[in-house]
């Protein structure tokens, strides 16, 4: 049987043993490789092609979202499992939109996380019971909301409105981050905040929806 091969990526080494040695106990699965931070997960799954990358949300360079939607976007053929301590909807919801295939809580059993790989690798999604939940709940409350309600939840603050000035002209991150005397990170939240919110999957589609939807 040809073994699932995956990639461990966290910024705690003891975190990332305890995973390792968990999963080590089934022949299905092989231990590719790790990483400690999110470029470093990015450049494993370039070079050693792993069936699945267990990716962990807070991880200093590049976030666990940040990774997966790189990964998406890069047409690799690896699949994301996120596996967080965190349980939030924003994190799970960003999550899902970056193309993860799963999301999965640090608290699970070795039972859970040997069946999620095995569904994650299978191209279908698995998520916690308690991270089903909240996906659900999320979808019902946007169902229920009133149109003039989503209107205004789709309308940029007033930082995002200036960030999403500077990406109509040109500019890219750090030189906005230089601007507003902001980190690069803190420039990047704002900007996939402003395209989860419009719905859309790039800074071209951003500059677009912006200019139609007179947001500036």
């Amino acid at each position: 049987m040809k073994k699932i091969r995956v990639v461990l990526a966290d910024d705690h080494t003891i975190v990332r043993n305890g995973i390792r040695s968990i999963l080590e106990e089934f022949e299905e699965i092989e231990i590719a490789g790790e990483a400690s931070n999110g470029a470093e997960a990015v450049e494993k799954v370039k070079s050693l092609s792993p069936d699945i990358l267990m990716v962990d949300i807070a991880m200093p360079l590049l976030n666990g979202i940040q990774v997966t939607q790189e990964i998406s976007q890069l047409g690799l053929p690896t699949r994301c499992l996120v596996l967080s301590m965190h349980n939030n909807e924003d994190y799970i919801m960003k999550s899902i939109e970056a193309g993860a295939g799963g999301y999965l809580l640090k608290d699970t059993t070795r039972e859970e996380m040997l069946h999620a790989l095995l569904t994650v690798n299978q191209g279908e999604k698995y998520f916690s019971q308690s991270v089903s939940n909240i996906i659900v709940n999320a979808y019902l409350h946007k169902v229920k909301q009133p149109d003039n309600v989503k209107d205004k939840r789709t309308k940029p603050s007033k930082k995002e409105k200036v960030v999403l000035k500077y990406i109509v002209d040109g500019l890219n991150s750090r030189e906005i981050a230089e601007k507003l005397n902001l980190s690069v990170r803190t420039v990047d939240n704002h900007r996939a905040s402003m395209m989860r919110r419009l719905g859309v999957k790039n800074a071209v589609e951003l500059v677009r929806v912006a200019m139609e939807q007179k947001l500036i």
